[in-house]
C-alpha cells in the first residue's frame, strides 16, 4: 500500500511538472521576448527632449477635470527603463505573456505639489503620449495601443507590439508602465488621513481622506522597489517560480477572481513573497516541492486568520508600520497587503465580495487536491471556471448614459465605475438577503480599443456584470420576506423606503404582525423570484428601465412549456393517482399471492420527464367525468413494477415463469376493473387507467435473476432479460429519486438535457437513463464548481461535460450513496479495461463507448452497452461543444442577429444524407414540437402522403361520440405512430443507414448511410 501511494504521489508530481513545462514558454521564446523588450527600451531612451501640451490627450485631461490646469512641461527621457514582472521573476505563464517595462518618470517634469487634484495622473498620461508618438514612427513596432493598469482609467499604460512576431508567443506585447520613484513626499500621501482631491468633500463642506487616490500614486512611487524585492525573492528558487506559475494558471482559469478588484500576477507574487519572509511566518521554505507550496498558498488563502489583521511584507526587524496604521488601514480598505516599504496597501483595489470569492475558490481547490483524481490537476488547472458556468444566475446591466453614472465625476477618490459596482452590490445584498450565498459585481470598463483623445466616454459602454450564487433553494425560492415589526419605527420606515410599493403590513399565522414583501407566482415559476426581486430593486434605486436589465434565469424555459405552462404543475395529481393505485393493489385479496411492493419506474416519478403526462379526461375509471370538447387520441402509460409475496410454487422454467406472470397480471387487471378502474389488457401488457393517468403493470421476480446467472445459453439469457431490466430500472429509479431529494435542481437540468438530446436527433442512440446519469455526475462530482442551483448553469455544465469528458480512456463512475469501497473501484476499473482491450486493434470500435458505472451496474451493461457508438458519441460531443460555446456567449453578451436562445435547440438538417419530414397533424403530441424542421438545401427530402386513419386529437362532444365507453374504445394506450414507423423502417433496412430522430417533439428523421458505398449500388 505504501509503495502504491508513493508511486501515485510521484505520478502526480511528474504530471504537475509537465503542466508547468507546458504553461511556460520555451527558453528561446523568452530570449526573443527579452530582446524585443530591450529594443523597445532603447527606443524609449532615445526619445528627444520636447515640449508637451494637454492637447495630446484632450479628452483624458477634460474627463479628469483638468482643463483649467497648467499641465504643459518639457519632456525629458526617462531616468531608467527596466524589465520587471513575471519575465524578471522567471515565472511567465501562457497565454498572458506580456513583458512589463517600467519607465521612471523624471523629477524635472513634475512640481512638488503635482500629487494634488489628479495633476500627476494627467502629466503621467501626457508623458506616455510622447512615447507613443515616437514608437509609432519606428519600423521595429507593428502597433501601439492604449489600455489601463488594473482597469484604473486614470492610469493608462501602453501596449507595444513588436514588428517581428515570436512563434512560441502569439500575441506577445510589451506593456509600458510609468513609475514615480521618489517623485513626491510620501507623508503627503498618507492613506488614512490626507485629502489630495479637493472635490472630495461631504455635503457640509468638510474634506474627506482620499485613500484610493493616494494609493494610486503611492503604487507608482514604490513599484520599482517592490518589483526588485519580489524578483530577488524568486531568483534561483525553482520551486517557488513553478508554484507562482501554477497559482497564476489556477487564477486565470477563474475569470471572476483574476480581475481588477481581486487577483493579478503582481498580487499573487506579493502573497507568495509574504509567505517566505519572517513577517509571514516563513511558511514557505526552500525544502518544499512545487505542489507543497501550491497547497500552502491555497490553505493560506482559504483559512488564514492573518487576513483579519492585514499582511505586512516588511521584515519584522525593519518594520516601520505601526499597529495604529494597520488598524486604520483595515477601517479604510476591505483587504490589506502592506508592501516592503510599509507605505502602500498593494490590495487597495480588492473588495470584500472579491475576497470572499477568493477564499471560496481556494477552499474548493483544497477539496480538489484531496478528492479528485491525479490531485485535481484537470479541475484546478485545465477547467475554465467562468462567469456563466460558475454562477447560478447572471445579470447584465446597461448603465450607458444612466443618470446615476452621469451625475458622478469620473474620478474623485475612487472612480465612478467602482462606485457603481459597490452601489449595485449593496442594493442586491439588501434586497436578496439570505437567498444568496455570494454576489459578485464586475464592471470591466476599459474599452478594448481605447483612444486617449476620447477620454472616458467609452468606459460605460460595456454592461456591468453580476453573478449570483444561491443559498439553499428553500431560502432562495421562498415567496415571502418578513421585515421588522411596525413598533420598531425607524426600521419599519427604512424597510418601506427601500421596498416602496412592494412593502405591505401582514399578519402571519403565528399572530405576528410585520412589514413584508410578497412574490406570488406559480410553483413552477419560483426559480424566477430572484430575478423579480433583483430587477425590482435595481429599477427602483438606479433609475433603470426593464430593457436595461438582462437577467439569465428563465431564458430556456420555453422548451419545457406546453401552452405557456410547465406540465410539472400537475405532478401532485400524478403522485396522488399513483398512491391510489398502489393502495388498491396492496388491498387486492382475490389474487393468489398478495402484492408486497409497488414501485413507479417512469421518469415522471423521479422528476426527470421533459413532459410528465397530464390528466386525460378518458382515464378516470368508470366514474362519470365531465368531458371537454377535445382530448388527445393517445395516452402514454407509465411503468409500475410490482412484486408478489414469496412462494415456492413458481415454475423453474423461464417460459413458464413469464406465462405465470402474464396470468397474474391479467387477474390483477380483472380485479382492478371490478373496483371501478378502466383496464386495457392483453397478453403483452396490462394498462390500468385511473385518476386521469395510465399505468403499465410489470411483475418482477428475483428468481429470474438467479436463473439468468445460471443460464449458459445466450438465447435463454435473452428470454430472461425482462427481470434484469426491471431490476435495473428499479435500482436506477430509487437512486435518482434519492439524488433529486438532495438536489432539487437536478430534475430541471435533466429535462433540459433530454430536450437538447431530442432536439438534435440523438434519441435513437442514448437512453433517458444514460442522460440522467451523466447529469447526476455534475451534482455528485461538481469540482471545480459547487453543485448547480440553477437550470441554466446546470445545462451549460452538462454540455461542457458531454463535450470534454475523456470517454475513451476514463469510466464515468457514479457513486450516488458514497458506498463504493476499494474492491468496487477495482472491479469497475477492471471491467473498463476489459471493454477497452480492442482499442489498439480498432480505436473506432469500442463498447461501450460511454462507460457509466453505478452500484447496480459496474460493467456499464444497462444503458450504454450497445449505444452510443464511438462515432455517434463523437458527433454528440461536437454538437455539445458548439451549443456550450453559444450558450456561454448568450449568457455573457446576449442575443446577436441569428444567434438566439432558440438556436440551442435548432439542429442543422443539412448534416444528414437524407431527411424524412413527418406531418405535424399525424404526430402523437404536436404541441411538443419546438420549431418546424427546416428543409435542407441540396439534400434528399422524403415527404409522403399522410394516413387518414390517425389524428392526434379526438372530438368528445355529444355529436362525435355516443358514450364514454365509445370514446374509450378510440383511445390509443401507449401508441406513438412515429415509434412504429421507425421500427418498421429499421426492420426493412437493418444495415443500410442510421436513423436519427427526436423522441420529444421530433418532426423529422435524419438518415446517414452506414456504408457510403451503398449509394453507388
Amino acid at each position: 500500500m505504501a509503495a502504491a501511494a508513493a508511486a501515485a504521489e510521484y505520478s502526480i508530481d511528474h504530471k504537475l511538472s509537465k503542466l508547468v513545462e507546458e504553461a511556460r514558454p520555451s527558453a528561446a521564446a523568452l530570449r526573443a521576448a527579452a530582446q524585443a523588450a530591450d529594443a523597445v527600451a532603447e527606443l524609449i531612451k532615445r526619445v528627444p527632449q520636447q515640449q508637451t501640451t494637454p492637447e495630446a490627450a484632450r479628452g483624458f485631461v477634460r474627463d479628469l477635470g483638468m482643463e483649467e490646469e497648467k499641465l504643459a512641461f518639457t519632456f525629458r527621457p526617462p531616468e531608467m527603463v527596466r524589465l520587471a514582472g513575471s519575465h524578471a521573476a522567471g515565472a511567465v505563464a501562457r497565454p498572458d505573456v506580456a513583458a512589463d517595462l517600467l519607465v521612471r518618470l523624471p523629477k524635472e517634469c513634475f512640481h512638488e505639489k503635482d500629487f494634488l487634484n489628479h495633476r500627476y495622473h494627467a502629466k503621467r498620461c501626457l508623458y506616455l503620449c510622447v512615447i507613443e508618438k515616437n514608437l509609432r514612427s519606428s519600423q521595429l513596432i507593428r502597433e501601439v495601443s492604449w489600455s489601463t493598469f488594473q482597469d484604473e482609467a486614470r492610469k493608462p499604460v501602453l501596449h507595444v507590439y513588436p514588428a517581428t512576431e515570436i512563434a512560441d508567443l502569439p500575441g506577445f506585447y510589451i506593456r509600458i508602465i510609468p513609475t514615480a520613484n521618489s517623485l513626491f513626499n510620501v507623508s503627503k500621501l498618507n492613506v488614512s488621513t490626507r485629502n489630495n482631491v479637493r472635490a472630495h468633500i461631504k455635503d457640509d463642506g468638510v474634506t474627506l481622506p482620499t485613500p484610493k487616490y493616494n494609493c494610486s500614486i503611492l503604487e507608482d512611487m514604490l513599484l520599482e522597489e517592490n518589483a526588485e524585492f519580489m524578483s530577488s525573492t524568486f531568483a534561483d528558487w525553482k520551486a517557488l517560480q513553478e508554484a507562482l506559475v501554477l497559482v497564476k494558471v489556477w487564477a486565470r482559469q477563474r475569470t471572476s477572481i483574476y480581475t481588477h478588484d481581486c487577483l493579478n500576477g503582481y498580487l499573487i507574487s506579493a502573497i507568495l513573497v509574504f509567505l517566505t519572509v519572517d513577517s509571514g511566518g516563513s511558511i514557505i521554505t526552500k525544502s518544499m516541492t512545487t505542489r507543497q507550496i501550491f497547497r500552502v498558498v491555497m490553505n493560506f488563502l482559504a483559512t488564514s486568520k492573518v487576513w483579519a489583521k492585514g499582511l505586512v511584507i516588511q521584515s519584522m526587524k525593519k518594520r516601520t508600520i505601526t499597529k495604529e496604521d494597520l488598524a486604520n488601514c483595515l477601517k479604510t480598505f476591505d483587504v490589506a497587503i502592506w508592501d516592503i516599504s510599509g507605505h502602500v496597501n498593494l490590495a487597495f483595489r480588492m473588495t470584500k465580495s472579491a475576497f470572499v470569492e477568493l477564499q471560496d475558490e481556494a477552499a474548493c481547490a483544497l477539496s480538489c487536491l484531496d478528492k479528485c483524481r491525479d490531485g485535481g490537476l484537470e479541475e484546478l488547472f485545465m477547467t475554465k471556471v467562468d462567469f456563466g458556468a460558475k454562477f447560478d444566475s447572471c445579470l447584465r446591466i446597461n448603465l450607458k448614459e444612466n443618470s446615476k453614472v452621469t451625475s458622478l465625476s469620473y474620478c474623485v477618490d475612487d472612480e465612478s465605475w467602482r462606485i457603481l459596482e459597490k452601489d449595485v452590490q449593496s442594493l442586491l445584498q439588501q434586497g436578496l438577503t439570505d437567498r444568496t450565498k455570494m454576489i459578485r459585481v464586475l464592471w470591466r470598463s476599459t474599452p478594448s480599443e481605447w483612444k486617449i483623445m476620447d477620454g472616458f466616454s467609452e468606459f460605460s459602454n460595456s454592461p456591468l456584470l453580476v453573478g449570483i450564487m444561491l443559498s439553499s433553494l428553500e431560502k432562495s425560492f421562498r415567496l415571502v420576506d418578513i421585515g421588522p415589526n411596525p413598533e420598531n419605527r425607524n426600521e419599519a420606515i427604512e424597510f418601506r423606503r427601500f421596498w416602496g410599493e412592494k412593502a405591505e403590513l401582514r399578519r402571519f399565522k403565528d399572530g405576528n404582525i410585520a412589514e413584508s414583501t410578497v412574490w406570488e407566482c406559480e410553483s413552477w415559476e419560483r426559480h424566477t423570484i430572484i430575478k423579480r426581486i433583483a430587477d425590482y430593486v435595481l429599477m427602483k434605486h438606479l433609475a433603470l428601465q426593464k430593457d436595461d436589465l438582462i437577467h439569465i434565469v428563465d431564458q430556456l424555459d420555453f422548451c419545457l412549456l406546453v401552452d405557456g405552462q410547465d406540465p410539472v404543475s400537475s405532478s401532485g395529481a400524478l403522485l396522488e393517482a399513483f398512491d391510489t393505485l398502489s393502495k388498491q393493489l396492496r388491498l387486492l385479496d382475490d389474487v393468489p399471492l398478495k402484492i408486497s411492493t409497488v414501485q413507479p419506474l417512469d421518469p415522471a416519478f423521479r422528476h426527470t420527464s421533459v413532459f410528465p403526462p397530464e390528466p386525460h379526461p378518458l382515464a378516470y375509471g368508470k366514474s362519470s367525468q365531465r368531458l371537454p370538447n377535445f382530448a388527445t387520441t393517445c395516452i402514454r402509460s407509465m411503468e409500475v413494477m410490482i412484486q408478489l409475496e414469496g412462494s415456492g410454487n413458481w415454475p423453474l422454467d423461464n417460459v413458464a415463469m413469464e406465462k405465470t406472470k402474464t396470468a397474474f397480471l391479467l387477474k390483477i387487471g380483472e380485479s382492478l376493473e371490478d373496483r371501478g378502474m378502466f383496464v386495457s389488457a392483453s397478453e403483452d401488457e396490462v394498462n390500468v387507467l385511473t385518476s386521469g393517468y395510465s399505468f403499465l403493470l410489470k411483475i418482477f421476480h428475483e428468481r429470474g435473476l438467479v436463473l439468468q446467472k445460471q443460464a449458459g445459453d445466450d438465447n435463454i439469457q435473452t428470454a430472461l432479460s425482462q427481470d434484469k431490466v426491471l431490476f435495473q430500472w428499479s435500482q436506477h429509479s430509487s437512486m435518482i429519486n434519492g439524488l433529486h431529494g438532495r438536489y432539487q435542481m437536478y430534475g430541471p437540468v435533466v429535462r433540459l438535457a433530454k430536450r437538447w438530446i431530442s432536439a438534435h436527433l440523438f434519441s435513437s442512440f442514448i437512453s433517458e437513463e444514460a442522460v440522467e446519469l451523466v447529469v447526476a455526475y455534475l451534482f455528485l462530482k461538481p469540482f471545480p464548481f459547487h453543485a448547480p442551483s440553477s437550470r441554466v448553469a446546470g445545462f451549460l455544465r452538462f454540455l461542457r461535460l458531454l463535450s470534454t469528458f475523456d470517454w475513451t480512456f476514463s469510466p464515468m463512475v457514479l457513486d450516488i450513496n458514497n458506498d463504493f469501497n476499494l474492491k468496487d473501484e477495482k472491479e469497475i476499473n477492471e471491467n473498463f479495461m476489459m471493454s477497452r482491450k480492442s482499442y489498439e486493434q480498432n480505436p473506432h470500435d469500442i463498447e461501450p463507448a460511454m462507460f457509466l458505472a453505478t452500484s447496480y451496474d459496474k460493467a456499464s451493461e444497462a444503458w450504454t452497452k450497445q449505444s452510443p457508438s464511438k462515432s455517434v458519441l463523437k458527433r454528440m460531443a461536437a454538437y455539445a461543444k458548439s451549443s456550450a460555446e453559444l450558450l456561454t456567449n448568450l449568457i455573457l453578451n446576449g442575443q446577436s442577429g441569428q444567434y438566439t436562445w432558440e438556436c440551442l435547440f435548432r439542429t442543422p438538417m443539412s448534416n444528414y444524407d437524407a431527411v424524412i419530414l413527418l406531418h405535424h397533424e399525424k404526430l402523437c403530441c404536436p404541441s411538443h414540437v419546438l420549431f418546424p424542421a427546416e428543409t435542407p438545401n441540396g439534400k434528399l427530402v422524403i415527404w409522403g402522403k399522410p394516413s387518414k386513419d390517425f389524428h392526434p386529437y379526438m372530438p368528445l362532444n355529444k355529436g362525435a361520440v355516443k358514450s364514454l365507453h365509445d370514446a374509450r374504445e378510440k383511445l390509443l394506450v401507449n401508441f406513438d405512430p412515429t415509434t412504429y414507423f421507425l421500427r418498421d423502417l429499421k426492420g426493412a433496412f437493418p444495415k443500410t443507414f442510421k436513423l436519427w430522430y427526436g423522441s420529444i417533439g421530433g418532426d423529422a428523421v435524419g438518415l446517414t448511410w452506414d456504408n457510403p458505398k451503398v449509394l453507388g449500388s
